[in-house]
């Protein structure tokens, strides 16, 4: 998959007979996004023409709430790399700024999803909304469709236990606690990925030795203890507990995804892994005794193992 940062360097020699369009934030690519990849892909392969996502970084709710952004599902990386799997060729992401706030609706269909892109099929969801004020709708690409010669396809949003599936129902899910339904809306647990870093080895002071990784995100949609499988590492998925969280304990302010790996003692420094939410255990507490915490932790490691056990993959 190919990433395009401006639209003036989209590679016209790829597009220039047409592509099928999608646009979207694609945040936790959760079941009801993978619908959409799949018609887009269906289209693709029909019409023997490229797959282009459109998105945007920051996303238009983090430019819109700067001082207190909704957490983030996935990091970028993850998003590419998610979209790249799903065989999206093309990954046009421009930057969220005043300028692309402030675009109307039809400079937007013509100047970005024709000229830029040469959409000729574009897929959206039921709630799609685009351009300044998000004035634009299913009903202004069909309006123009026929004159500037395009197709329209909306694909319509997926259900689960009466819960519309959707990044901002995952989030409240995991925010929650409720991993068993984040899961359900995600089609697959939750997951975290990024590389180990150099922490302060309080944790292997403690007898609970940690992989420590860095959020990269302002807030983390997930806080508290959880039993979850860490992939990536060689021999297979690994049980484990982890800690999302500021460190209250020892005064910390800023979250940091730490992972004690079961019966695992090896030096992985930089490596990148994946990390499983399977299930939350409690939430972050500040202990006045380091002893007291530690009792916790094993309480923790325990719980975490069974609950593991009884969750085998």
């Amino acid at each position: 998959m190919r990433l395009i940062r401006h639209i003036e360097d989209m590679p016209f020699d790829v597009v220039a007979d047409g592509s099928v369009v999608t646009i979207g934030s694609y945040d936790g690519l959760h079941l009801g996004h993978v619908a959409l990849l799949e018609r887009v892909k269906a289209a693709s392969e029909s019409l023997g023409l490229p797959s282009v996502l459109m998105s945007f970084e920051p996303m238009p709710k983090e430019f819109f709430a700067k001082t207190s952004p909704p957490a983030r599902l996935m990091r970028f990386r993850e998003k590419f790399d998610a979209l790249e799997a799903h065989g999206i060729e093309l990954f046009y992401c421009p930057q969220f700024d005043e300028q692309m706030r402030s675009i109307a609706v039809d400079a937007f269909i013509r100047r970005i999803l024709i000229h830029g892109l040469c959409a000729k099929h574009i897929v959206v969801g039921d709630d799609f909304q685009f351009a300044r004020r998000r004035e634009g709708g299913l009903q202004h690409l069909q309006q123009v469709s026929d004159s500037l010669d395009f197709s329209v396809e909306q694909v319509s949003s997926i259900v689960i236990d009466g819960i519309r599936v959707s990044s901002t129902a995952i989030r409240e899910s995991l925010w929650s606690g409720d991993l068993q339904r984040a899961t359900a809306l995600l089609g697959r647990p939750y997951r975290m990925s990024g590389k180990i870093v150099l922490g302060d080895k309080v944790g292997r002071k403690l007898g609970y030795p940690t992989a420590n990784v860095d959020l990269r995100r302002r807030q983390s949609p997930v806080m508290g203890i959880f039993a979850v499988r860490v992939n990536g590492l060689e021999g297979g998925p690994r049980d484990a507990v982890a800690s999302v969280g500021t460190r209250p304990t020892f005064g910390g302010t800023k979250p940091l995804l730490e992972v004690h790996i079961f019966d695992f003692d090896e030096n992985i420094y930089g490596q990148y892994i994946h990390v499983d939410f399977v299930a939350r255990l409690r939430g972050e507490v500040k202990y006045d005794q380091v002893e007291e915490l530690v009792a916790q932790m094993h309480r923790d490691a325990d719980n975490a193992r069974s609950i593991l056990a009884a969750n085998a993959a």
